[in-house]
């Protein structure tokens, strides 16, 4: 089973798209601004992402990410987590899922990667 966390607006998250339809990947598409990840869900993509930090996931470009003190190096996981399901357009993307494991597809190509790990 494959899912791609979708922002249809970004044009990597369609590249990326684009690319595993060009081979033969249909994944379920979540929607994640209009139904955001429970933070179980977030850390769950981030034990998918190798054990990776919070701060992964999170995109600093948003202005969310200054206007909520993100940056602050002393705030936890738990705490971004929270921030994200809160603000989900701070979730880095588009995040593709596939087997055991994760990538963030930036650039697109990325998420062929995890296809070639797992198949």
């Amino acid at each position: 089973m494959s899912t791609l966390y979708h922002n249809p607006r970004c044009s990597k998250s369609r590249a990326a798209l684009d690319l595993l339809r060009e081979h033969g990947i249909e994944p379920d598409i979540r929607h994640f601004l209009e139904e955001p990840p429970s933070i179980d869900e977030l850390s769950g993509r981030l034990d998918k992402l190798g054990g990776a930090g919070a701060r992964s996931l999170l995109r600093t470009t948003e202005p969310d990410f200054a206007e909520l003190g993100l940056q602050d190096p002393a705030l936890d996981d738990d705490t971004l987590l929270a921030a994200m399901r809160a603000h989900p357009r701070l979730i880095e993307r588009p995040i593709f899922v596939h087997g055991g494991k994760a990538i963030i597809g930036r650039p697109p190509e990325r998420v062929l990667d995890v296809l070639d790990s797992n198949d």
